[in-house]
């Protein structure tokens, strides 16, 4: 077990009021669950049985708060955050903690289906999950005994990141909070626990299968796309997610551009969203499909909308209208394990999108 100054935990437990967890979704109630001891064991024999014989240590890896150093090769490999735990999992790595997720779980388990079926397909029944929605829970975490806590797509602050860097080392994200792509976060995950090399083939693997859907799907191709949030409540503003949101950046990978109007709406912004009054409408004229979430009572009050109403993708249809608060939603922000389970859906809501331009 790693060792640690007593001293250091106790000022990551003093600061748990202090500190608020960086949730990018909804949360949930779902609750913290415990290991069992063949977890455990599992566990180990499979993070011992993964290992790129490429890699010498130490391991550096930039990101935005300087430098992790890696040490040793790590067995106990901790995620928190969104998505991260699909990396180890997908590589044949199991997690020996992680965080619940909080948007698109329909169960109560804390885990989307994918995560969920591939710990069953590691034989883990019972796996360590974080209930951290209302904060890092910074006990449980250490209580994992991690070697590296994988955050490479996540929200964590300085603050967060030095508590956590207390426990082990921790991979967080390059250059800004929730702007990690699918395939960064794969690699870094992947250098974190000294397996570039198999992150390397995985992200690789899953172009292939991208561009395999892709090409069965030509009527997606040179559309213009943009990913809008909207509240039937209150349609006076609305948000827009820019390239640098996974969200956005997944509809390239599926064949369609990004419109001009979107290019120039992300010239000097920091966010990954922008927020728009209504009366801008008029600049998504050149977008031929629109994804949100939502169901067709959002399509008929956007077109009664006498503003929102006049955007040409509203008036003719050609808006992907994503289930909220379902596991399909939630895949819009793209891991490596939700984009084989969930591409063949998404692709055939955004074909029917699609056959509606003109």
């Amino acid at each position: 077990m790693k060792s640690r100054k007593l001293s250091s935990m106790f000022v990551i437990i003093l600061m748990l009021s202090l500190t608020a967890c960086s949730n990018k979704v909804t949360k949930s109630s779902d609750s913290k669950e415990s290991a069992d001891s063949s977890t455990k064991a599992e566990t180990s024999a499979s993070n011992d049985s993964s290992t790129d014989t490429n890699v010498s240590y130490p391991i550096t890896i930039k990101h935005a708060f300087g430098e992790t150093v890696i040490e040793n090769k790590p067995k106990n490999v901790v995620t928190i955050s969104w998505g991260n735990q699909d990396v180890p999992l997908a590589l044949g790595v199991v997690p020996a903690g992680i965080s619940q997720a909080n948007y698109g779980v329909t169960d109560g388990s804390g885990l989307l289906p994918w995560t969920k079926e591939r710990f069953k397909e590691l034989g883990v029944k019972k796996p360590v999950i974080f209930n951290d929605t209302d904060g890092l829970d910074y006990e449980a975490i250490s209580d994992a005994n991690p070697d590296v806590i994988l955050a490479s797509y996540s929200g964590i602050t300085k603050e967060e990141y030095d508590l956590l860097s207390q426990i082990a080392p921790v991979v967080a994200y390059p250059t800004a909070a929730w702007q990690t792509y699918w395939r960064d976060q794969i690699i870094l995950d992947a250098t974190g626990m000294g397996m570039k090399t198999e992150g390397e083939q995985l992200v690789s693997d899953l172009e292939d299968l991208i561009a395999d859907k892709t090409n069965a799907s030509p009527q997606l191709k040179g559309k213009t796309v943009a990913f809008f949030y909207f509240n039937p409540a209150d349609l006076g503003k609305f948000y827009v997610y820019l390239p640098t949101d996974p969200r956005a950046a997944y509809l390239n990978d599926l064949g369609m551009s990004i419109p001009a109007s979107i290019a120039k709406l992300q010239e000097g912004a920091s966010s990954f969203s922008i927020e728009l009054s209504a009366e801008k409408v008029d600049i998504f004229r050149d977008v031929d499909i629109m994804v949100a979430y939502g169901d067709d009572t959002l399509l008929k009050a956007l077109q009664a909308d006498p503003l929102i109403g006049t955007i040409p993708a509203v008036k003719r249809g050609s808006v992907a209208l994503i289930p909220d608060g379902t596991p399909l939603a939630a895949s819009g922000t793209p891991s490596a394990l939700s984009i084989p389970a969930t591409i063949d859906e998404y692709l055939t809501i955004l074909k029917k999108a699609a056959d509606k331009v003109q």
